[in-house]
């Protein structure tokens, strides 16, 4: 059975950090990646990694802030989040896929329930 569960959201002002962590079951994916989605705006691409912790990719919004990592086991994803901004405000979701992808979300088969992150000005 595929399952991905989020944790780590939280309300932080801006400034703050918060780390995410999600855990996978059911298979060891090949990229793992996090999206966020704020009210009224479409989905977007976080950060990814490949299995083996290798290659992480950052949407330019988050390059130098976010920090995307896989754990040892490689079942798990973490994000890392700090100088977080009022503009990193959504639900953020983890997502899988067993193909070699980037940040397209169309790209990803499987997908987590999501947890909130609110940053306050």
């Amino acid at each position: 059975m595929v399952q991905l569960v989020e944790s780590g959201g939280g309300s932080v002002q801006a400034g703050g950090s918060l780390r995410l962590s999600c855990e996978t079951s059911g298979y060891t994916y090949t990229t793992l990646g996090w999206f966020r989605q704020a009210p009224g705006k479409e989905r977007e691409g976080v950060a990814r990694i490949y299995f083996g912790g290798v290659a992480p990719m950052y949407a330019d919004s988050v390059e130098g802030r976010f920090t995307i990592s896989r754990g040892n086991d490689k079942k798990t994803v973490y994000l890392q989040m700090s100088s977080l901004k009022p503009e990193d405000t959504g639900t953020y979701h983890c997502a899988a896929t067993d193909k070699w992808a980037e940040l397209g979300h169309t790209d990803y088969n499987y997908w987590g329930q999501g947890t909130q992150v609110t940053v306050s000005s």
